[in-house]
């Protein structure tokens, strides 16, 4: 069975959102980070660098929030049927882990970058459901999923993106959303 590492308040909690979404069996593995258990030579073998998440399915161990959503998609998931469609998905997993991530979590950037990624977004909100059209997929939960972090960390005025505020309330209210990252909020 898939295990899936994390500790509360992580990324894995993006991990797990998405193996909700398809329903596969999995253990979650909690590790304590404030007593080190990530810092054990057993994790580490699964994660030289110490952080959540990873996942161990069969032989394969992998971390980083990004390529494991990958791989979960291509494994599990809907797969895109060609290269150009799963560039695509890439581009938004990675648009989410680093411009949409950086942007939140680094003060320096907050003022300049978020209105006009926010005012982005909102736009793709007003002709589409989803990011890639009228269908949910990997890259909604890597971007809503950062989205909805937003609220927990920052007091951002969100009316001036009425249709972004609508996409993100349709992602939380997911049964998948609300098993994960709903029930840590």
């Amino acid at each position: 069975m898939l295990k899936l590492y994390g500790s509360a308040r992580s990324r894995a909690s993006i991990v797990h959102w998405y193996l909700e979404e398809l329903e596969v069996p999995y253990e979650f593995v909690k590790l304590d980070m404030q007593a080190g258990e990530h810092l054990q030579p057993e994790y580490l073998t699964i994660n030289p660098f110490a952080r959540v998440p990873a996942i161990v399915d069969g032989d394969l161990q992998l971390w980083e929030s990004g390529a494991i959503l990958l791989y979960l998609m291509d494994k599990y998931g809907k797969a895109p049927t060609s290269l150009e469609e799963r560039a695509v998905i890439s581009q938004w997993v990675l648009f989410a882990n680093s411009t949409l991530s950086t942007a939140i979590l680094v003060e320096a950037n907050r003022d300049r970058q978020i209105p006009r990624l926010l005012t982005t977004l909102n736009e793709i909100f007003t002709h589409q459901a989803f990011l890639l059209g009228n269908e949910f997929t990997v890259a909604d939960v890597a971007v809503g999923s950062v989205l909805n972090y937003i609220p927990m960390i920052l007091k951002l005025d969100f009316s001036p993106y009425p249709t972004l505020l609508n996409y993100m309330k349709q992602l939380a209210d997911r049964p998948a959303f609300q098993k994960s990252i709903g029930a840590r909020a």
